[in-house]
């Protein structure tokens, strides 16, 4: 650790000299010799340069959500080409390029702060071997050595025997103790950045290895920040505990504002969106109207969460706009449906008929015939009613057919055996 700190010796001096400033200030309130005047100097280092990463944190948001949009693309490449692994990766680097993605880009922060960490540890293994390093020079290093945090040396490590602890004015015990507890939070707090990434923000329709390797990631960065944790200093374990709190912080705040499309935290964000949209009647914030824009402009594209969203809108009597704003829908406006047409929003709905049971069909059948044989007049004589037409002028009723009864009839010469064909009725 130490060969690898004097790599990044280039950057240790601007380090040390914004460390002495944020000191310079804090110990003006707790004291100079204090651990809150030197630790809350390395928590604001921390806090400085994670604002400076803002940017690249932001580009790696939209690489992680382009890498997870290019996943089915990826998998159909590797089943292609599964057994030519030179064509593999050439139709791989085509795609990034026609995209306009890449998979570095997701460990630019963690990349981008490695020497400034480095430096941090370089600076910090100088104030335990007593070496002034930077601007730090004799009396301020004096002061660091003073410097506590909770009974623990800011220098003093979990593996450092009792001779060295004592030399900077501690016991092992609170040494260990202290260092103990801050790889255990540490360990948690990027084990719940992780699974939170996994469980709220992740677009559940696409099922791909890249999910699979995150799950994997959930579980073994925790593990390597407990077995480097008993290497770190406890001022670096400040530092690293700082900004694993801070990425967790920055993280909850990306699910809960501007969530990955279809995933649960989108759930959960539309939800909200529609109460705050229907109750105000518009959209206030330009993060609202943004969101609204890209689920417009994605037509029939959308997820089902989209849709319901949109159609939750439609029933409040809203049309969200290609622009991103929202507006009452009347006669003359057009609103814009799930599969992206357009309809008017005065156009009556056609009521479904009301399903009606069994029982119901056949009394209301019963009913129907009832009245209408009351209505009909009667043009039949009843069995009382003496019919002045003579019985012979009635016409006689036909004889019915016997069929399958009966000995057949024997065919008459020149027919044919077998059913006979019906004469057709002989034209006047």
């Amino acid at each position: 650790m130490d060969t690898i700190a004097s790599l990044f010796s280039f950057i240790t001096t601007p380090v040390s000299w914004v460390i002495v400033q944020f000191h310079t200030v804090y110990g003006k309130i707790f004291g100079p010799d204090t651990g809150w005047a030197w630790g809350l100097s390395i928590v604001s280092l921390v806090i400085l340069i994670r604002i400076c990463l803002i940017p690249l944190f932001v580009k790696q948001i939209k690489s992680t959500r382009a890498m997870q949009t290019l996943q089915p693309e990826m998998k159909k490449i590797q089943e292609r080409y599964k057994n030519d692994k030179q064509r593999q990766s050439e139709e791989m680097m085509k795609l990034y390029k026609e995209t306009g993605t890449n998979p570095l880009s997701s460990c630019l922060p963690i990349l981008a702060q490695s020497p400034f960490f480095f430096a941090l540890y370089h600076v910090l293994n100088g104030i335990a071997t007593g070496d002034t390093i930077g601007v730090i020079n004799e009396s301020l290093l004096a002061s660091a050595r003073k410097a506590h945090i909770f009974g623990a040396p800011l220098a003093a490590k979990f593996k450092d025997g009792s001779a060295t602890v004592q030399a900077l004015g501690a016991t092992v015990t609170d040494v260990r103790v202290v260092t103990a507890v801050m790889i255990v939070m540490m360990s948690a707090s990027q084990f719940y950045t992780q699974r939170q990434l996994m469980t709220k923000n992740v677009d559940t329709t696409v099922k791909t290895p890249f999910m699979q390797q995150q799950k994997m990631l959930m579980y073994v960065f925790p593990v390597m920040f407990a077995v480097f944790g008993i290497n770190f200093p406890v001022g670096v374990l400040v530092y690293w505990l700082t900004t694993n709190v801070w990425t967790m912080g920055q993280q909850m705040y990306v699910i809960h504002n501007n969530p990955t499309p279809g995933s649960k935290a989108q759930a959960a964000y539309l939800e909200r969106l529609t109460k705050h949209v229907t109750s105000h009647g518009k959209a206030r914030k330009r993060s609202e109207r943004t969101i609204i824009k890209a689920i417009v402009a994605k037509g029939r594209d959308r997820n089902e969460f989209e849709r319901k969203f949109i159609n939750g809108l439609n029933k409040a009597g809203l049309a969200a706009q290609a622009d991103g704003s929202v507006i009452q829908s009347d006669s003359q406006a057009a609103v814009q449906t799930e599969d992206g047409s357009t309809a008017s929003a005065a156009a009556p709905k056609r009521q479904q008929p009301k399903r009606q049971s069994k029982s119901q069909r056949q009394s209301g059948a019963a009913a129907a015939g009832s009245k209408a044989a009351d209505d009909a007049p009667s043009s039949e004589p009843t069995s009382l009613t003496k019919s002045d037409e003579p019985e012979d002028a009635k016409p006689a009723a036909p004889a019915k057919k016997q069929s399958g009864g009966g000995t057949r009839s024997k065919a008459q010469s020149g027919q044919r055996k077998g059913p006979q064909r019906p004469k057709s009725p002989s034209k006047k």
